[in-house]
């Protein structure tokens, strides 16, 4: 696969694109942080199933 993408895009680019991979990966965890964190939290923890089962409503 790196040699089909060297044919496409060029060493230089895939370089560059592989110092940029940590920076991505930090402001994206940001970015989800603050998504939870800015919305109903509630609403997207739901979906994490270790969290879901601490807050089950009793009816």
């Amino acid at each position: 696969m790196h040699n089909i993408l060297s044919k496409v895009i060029g060493p230089k680019y895939i370089a560059i694109a592989r110092m940029w991979v940590p920076t991505l990966a930090a402001w994206g965890t940001t970015g989800g942080v603050a998504l939870i964190y800015f919305t109903y939290w509630r609403l997207i923890l739901d979906y994490v199933p270790y969290i879901n089962g601490q807050f089950k409503k009793e009816e």
